[in-house]
């Protein structure tokens, strides 16, 4: 599941990809135009900066910036970063994997289906972008997904 960290994460890149190229955004702007407390905020663009996703200015006239073109950016790295591995249950992870105590992993039915759920959500956020997810209100996907919900 996709903690509060990764989901604030995601919604302030998506607002940055929203500003004119090498535009700055004030910490406070994307917090409150994204209700995310901002102490929590800096802590999170803190942590993407250090992964390269944003680039930092200190100052009156600082703030925060894509560090790459949002077509660059893909949503399950963002992930991946900010809430670990994408897997549901260690043994399913290809980054942390952990091998569990009270199974027999070949023929472990729950280990098989969380890897598949691992690799279907790997699929989808590795192909998708920060301008296709920036730009998903325009998208046909997004209408066809909610008729079914």
């Amino acid at each position: 599941m996709l903690t509060k960290k990764g989901k604030y994460g995601l919604k302030a890149l998506v607002y940055l990809s929203t500003m004119p190229p090498g535009q700055l955004a004030f910490v406070g702007d994307i917090a409150a135009k994204n209700n995310i407390p901002k102490k929590f905020l800096d802590a999170i663009l803190g942590e993407l900066r250090n992964a390269g996703f944003v680039q930092s200015r200190k100052g009156k006239e600082g703030g925060y910036r894509l560090a790459r073109a949002p077509a660059e950016i893909k949503i399950g790295h963002v992930v991946r970063v900010l809430d670990g591995p994408l897997a549901p249950i260690p043994c399913a992870s290809r980054s942390q994997y952990q091998r569990c105590e009270d199974c027999d992993e070949a023929t472990c039915e729950v280990r098989h289906i969380m890897m598949e759920v691992r690799h279907a959500v790997a699929e989808l956020l590795d192909n998708r972008s920060l301008a296709s997810m920036r730009d998903a209100a325009n998208d046909d996907l997004l209408e066809e997904i909610r008729q079914h919900f």
